[in-house]
């Protein structure tokens, strides 16, 4: 009877293993999300005449235009304008200000109103990687 037991404890502590190990492969951790992200200014925000913004990326490097690291690319401020589509070409005009150096801050100038900001990373060439790496937001400038 003990030798029936310990043949059952032992599948049993088998079992308990192998679903613990399938439990582990569950948690491991998802591939990073792709976004892009203002840190300043708050959504919503009043600012000054010149104020700064701080951009955030997550799943992808920030570099320079003409680089050529896969998963990277440089951003972008649209000014009243919605992202532009996924392989488009950002144009150079005063409303898309453009960040080619690789740069994650920057000090912006706009006359007293209400704004919408969008912020759109692009590769290498200046190729909108589309809506899912913008995000817009709101500013009144006093």
């Amino acid at each position: 009877m003990y030798k029936q037991f310990k043949s059952v404890a032992t599948a049993a502590i088998a079992v308990a293993l192998a679903l613990g190990m399938v439990g582990c492969a569950q948690m491991a951790p998802a591939p990073a999300e792709k976004r892009v992200f203002f840190v300043e200014p708050a959504d919503g925000a009043t600012v000054g005449t010149k104020f700064k913004v701080k951009f955030g990326v997550a799943g992808m490097e920030v570099k320079p235009a003409g680089d050529e690291t896969p998963n990277s690319g440089h951003h972008h401020v649209l000014v009243n304008l919605d992202s532009i589509t996924a392989g488009e070409t950002i144009p150079f005009t005063e409303k898309h200000i453009h960040f080619g150096k690789g740069q994650t801050e920057a000090e912006l100038t706009l006359a007293p109103g209400r704004y919408k900001l969008t912020m759109q990373f692009a590769d290498k060439n200046h190729g909108s990687y589309g809506k899912a790496m913008s995000q817009t937001i709101t500013v009144t400038v006093q």
